[in-house]
Formats: structure tokens, sequence, C-alpha cells
């Protein structure tokens, strides 16, 4: 799919321009005029930012399960390689569509990289997840599952502190569910991936992941779980990424790593989780 934009004003307005930061898709600027619909575009930037476009809404036969993919920049495909669509939603299509039976699941990626559970983050990181939970996941249409991954950015960016708190994080994450399932959408947990040697990893840090993941993988609260950390982990040293996932930032997977996440989904859940 191609969608070209024609500005016919400046875009440097008091009004913001809304963009997603790292799209790791190349994006094309124009030179000026209007050249929607041309076939060759006079190209004069590139850049992996989309602008102003926030969601492309597609027809589906009614009854067609919805996955909205909630998270961060791991959900957004940091580091994965550009114009490849190797992002782990990316890849939980591609196995759906590789089933003997062709599985009609739509899939919507609602990572935005640096976001937070708890609190803003940087320029581009988006509204906190709990901000910003009704217009990503509960009003996008059809939706009718929610699969969460957020906290890493809470708990490595609080560094030494004590705050937030493991049960900061997980009182975050029961707001979630409780707000998706008074919906009626199917909620499903994934646990923290690893994080040692990323630039904002500490033993403090690695003790809160600890504890929210045991309470994603023991407490119920989710309908199901996917153990993203148990599929990315090194056997040998849990704490740290396995070393074949790893992009070599110690926190975001390569395309290797991506894929392994999308095989870490169990594909019944769109027909058995409550």
């Amino acid at each position: 799919m191609v969608v070209d934009l024609y500005l016919p004003g400046a875009t440097d307005s008091p009004s913001p321009v809304t963009m997603h930061n790292a799209s790791f898709q190349i994006n094309y600027i124009s030179e000026t005029g209007n050249h929607v619909g041309k076939a060759t575009l006079p190209t004069v930037a590139t850049m992996q930012s989309w602008f102003f476009l926030s969601q492309v809404d597609v027809l589906a036969p009614e009854g067609t399960p919805v996955l909205v993919a909630f998270g961060d920049s791991i959900t957004d495909g940091t580091r994965s390689t550009v114009n490849s669509n190797n992002r782990w939603p990316d890849h939980v299509v591609r196995r759906l569509l590789a089933q003997p039976t062709p599985q009609s699941v739509g899939v919507l990626n609602a990572g935005i990289a640096a976001n937070r559970l708890l609190s803003e983050g940087a320029f581009g990181a988006g509204l906190n997840a709990l901000a910003r939970f009704d217009a990503d996941v509960l009003s996008r249409s059809g939706v009718t599952h929610v699969l969460i991954m957020e906290g890493i950015n809470d708990i490595g960016n609080a560094r030494q502190n004590a705050t937030p708190t493991a049960q900061d994080i997980i009182a975050g994450h029961k707001q979630l569910v409780e707000r998706a399932r008074s919906r009626g959408l199917k909620v499903i947990g994934a646990t923290l991936t690893p994080f040692w040697g990323a630039n904002y990893y500490t033993d403090v840090g690695e003790a809160k992941r600890q504890a929210v993941n045991d309470w994603i993988r023991k407490s119920g609260a989710y309908g199901a779980v996917v153990d993203f950390d148990l599929a990315m982990r090194d056997p040998n040293d849990p704490k740290k990424l396995r070393a074949d996932f790893d992009s070599c930032d110690h926190l975001h997977p390569n395309d290797a790593g991506y894929r392994a996440m999308a095989a870490a989904v169990d594909l019944s859940v769109f027909g058995a989780v409550r």
C-alpha cells in the first residue's frame, strides 16, 4: 500500500505535526507541488518517520478477530531491518497466513518507541500507556484481542530509584486488563524481555522485571500469557538476551529475535482467550 499526502499550506504552524517517529520504513518527501498519484515521485528527501497518518481501516468479514499489539519499541520493531517488515507482529501475520487453513486475523501494531506504562517519556514517545489505551486500543475498529507488553522503559529509566516499584507497574497492568475486559476484549499478557547490558540496565531494575514477569505468569490476571522472556533469554544467563537474537544494544531484538517472539505466540488464543 502506498499513501500519498499533499499539504497545500505550510507545516510550520503552532499546531504540532503528528508523527510516528520510528517506522523503520522509508518515506519520501517530494518537491513542492501536488504529486499525489504520480508513478514517479520527484523526491528531495527520505525519512523513517510517518507523518499525519495515524491508521488505515480496511474492510473485513464480520466476526474477523482483530488483535492490537500494544507496547513500546520492541513491539514497534526498533532495530529491525528497514523496509523488511520484520517486527514481531508482522511475523505473527505471516504465521497466520502460512497455516494449512490460513487464519484471517487483523493485526494492528500500536507500539511506540520509548513509550512507558505510567509516565511520559522523551519527545515522540507518546502518552503513557494508561492514557493512550482508549485511543490506541479500545476505539480501534473491530478490535477483539489485545496483547500488552509494557513496562521495561519505566523500569529502565528509573535506574537505581525505588519508584516506580514492581507493584506500581503491576497496578498499571491491572488497570489495562480491567479496562479491556469491560469492553469485552480478550486480554493477553506478555512478559518483559531481558535487558542486561542496555544503557539503562541496573540490578534494581532487573529485580523489578523479574517480579513483574512472575506476576504476569502466575497471577491469572491475563487470560493467556506469551512468555517472550523465556523465548528470548540466554539459557545460560537469563538476565541477558540470547546473543543470536540481540541487535547489539542488548535491549532490542534483531530480525531473528523478532521472528522468535512471533513463534512464541500461541495462535489458538484467537479462539480461546477469556
